[in-house]
């Protein structure tokens, strides 16, 4: 038997917290005015501290029937669309496929009965969707705390990460139940206590459970790659997730990179998986073990090599290690799909289930990465004579160029974008004893913002072509 559309003659049973996942909604088309009436609007409560999930229910009468004519859904709609019928409410689905007995075959009578009787054993649940996080926090704050609404947050695997402002935290648990409801893959809802980095060489940072268990071992994915680590103990941010790739996008098979500051690995285990050989280095112990598990959970421990030492003395370690140690060469195999085996001329006779390609590491670094935007300009001073007496391993000597630095930065927030560039070609030019301006050419000088970080304050990207001047220079 074909399944029928459904509209429904029923009363609606509204939950404006409840998750849509557990949603049993009866599929429908409901005839009803557009979603501008007040019926969906959250109650207001705006003395509750403790969310009290039953004040946000009520029940809205409706009208609705069945279709047994799939033919005739389209015309259907089409005219009660036209006649501000159709209950066009955000995230309600209209018309569904009827899941339970029908109501009124409506294929000769269209829109719903004439005697305006209603069938009491339908409902349908409207939940999570019904009402944003903003809609439900705006019924319970004060009005005087209404003009910028706390809604933002950050989602860490299961960790919902609020940066709450002060004159919100006095509703912070009730906040916290609220995006725990509303948002069911977040487990655990955190609040952060104080600044990244601020007890903490590690760039951690303290935090209050709000709702949930305190549970901050996560698993994320990013770039097909796959991180598990305990949250409370290493640096993750997931609103760098496109810079990650960005910066990854610019290495080649084969290169060298060194990642002095790698954290868990977001550029060092992606490039591992474009077969780029990878000195990975973080100064946090625990975030040194999360990055070797990384790289053997995601298969790529052939190219990235995990250190825990200093930035600046890895810097100088990783160079002089790559230079004098004997070439890493990796046997790299690849599958090749059996049409391509089956239909090549070369390999009628004796077809490969695999090609195979011989990858030999070089012995200077392509790219330096150093992401710690708060300090990471300091560290360039370890750049000074980094190859001296070694002139005769890069152009015009050989085909090698000297080394890209890729330098993560803070800076003011300023609607002068040349002052900031010059404001950071300074700073990098302090450290390396040579001065680079932002006008210089022939220095591959490419300075971008990266994110805001604050109303004053931005993160960039700084990368340039280690000076032959720095570089070569004798002590």
């Amino acid at each position: 038997m074909e399944e029928a559309a459904t509209l429904q003659s029923l009363s609606i049973s509204s939950s404006y917290l409840s998750p849509s996942n557990s949603s049993p909604v009866v599929t429908t088309a409901n005839t009803i005015s557009t979603f501008e009436s007040d019926m969906f609007r959250a109650p207001v409560n705006r003395m509750m501290r403790t969310l009290d999930r039953s004040f946000f229910k009520k029940t809205v009468p409706l009208s609705a029937a069945t279709i047994f004519d799939k033919q005739s859904i389209g015309t259907i709609k089409s005219e009660l669309l036209q006649s501000q019928d159709l209950l066009l409410a955000n995230r309600i689905i209209p018309v569904r496929a009827a899941r339970e007995g029908p109501l009124e075959n409506v294929t000769d009578h269209w829109y719903g009965r004439k005697d305006g009787k209603q069938d009491s054993r339908k409902c349908l649940l409207l939940r999570e969707g019904i009402k944003a996080d903003e809609d439900i926090i705006d019924s319970i704050l004060p009005d005087e705390k209404l003009d910028e609404l706390p809604v933002g947050f950050t989602q860490v695997g299961h960790v919902a990460h609020f940066n709450l402002r002060e004159q919100y935290l006095p509703y912070k648990y009730l906040l916290g139940e609220i995006l725990r409801d509303k948002h069911p893959q977040a487990r655990t809802v955190i609040n952060k206590t104080d600044d990244v980095g601020s007890h903490s060489e590690f760039r951690t940072f303290s935090y209050e459970v709000l709702a949930g268990e305190d549970d901050m071992l996560v698993t994320v994915h990013e770039q097909d790659c796959e991180y598990s680590f305990d949250y409370s103990k290493v640096y993750w941010n997931t609103r760098l997730a496109t810079e990650h790739e960005r910066m990854v996008s610019r290495f080649k098979k084969g290169e060298a990179v060194c990642d002095v500051m790698a954290g868990v690995g977001p550029f060092s285990i992606p490039a591992g998986k474009k077969q780029v050989f990878v000195w990975a280095n973080d100064l946090n112990p625990y975030g040194y073990e999360c990055l070797e598990r990384g790289a053997a959970k995601n298969k790529v421990r052939e190219f990235v090599k995990a250190h825990n030492m200093n930035g600046r003395d890895f810097i100088r370690f990783a160079t002089e290690r790559l230079y004098q140690g004997n070439p890493r060469t990796v046997v790299h195999r690849t599958k090749v799909p059996k049409a391509e085996r089956e239909n090549s001329p070369n390999r009628q006779r004796n077809p490969k289930a695999f090609d195979t390609e011989y990858l030999t590491c070089p012995r200077t670094f392509d790219h330096f990465v150093m992401n710690l935007p708060a300090t990471a300009i300091e560290f360039l001073d370890a750049f000074r004579g980094l190859y001296a007496g070694m002139q005769e391993l890069f152009e015009p000597y050989t085909d090698r160029k000297l080394p890209l630095i890729h330098v993560y930065c803070f800076s003011t927030n300023s609607e002068d974008e040349a002052l900031e560039r010059k404001d950071i070609c300074e700073r990098i030019s302090a450290r390396l004893g040579f001065k680079i301006t932002p006008e210089e050419e022939g220095r591959e000088l490419e300075i971008r913002s990266v994110r805001l970080v604050s109303p004053t304050k931005k993160m960039f990207c700084a990368s340039f072509r280690l000076p032959a001047e720095v570089a070569f220079k004798k002590a």
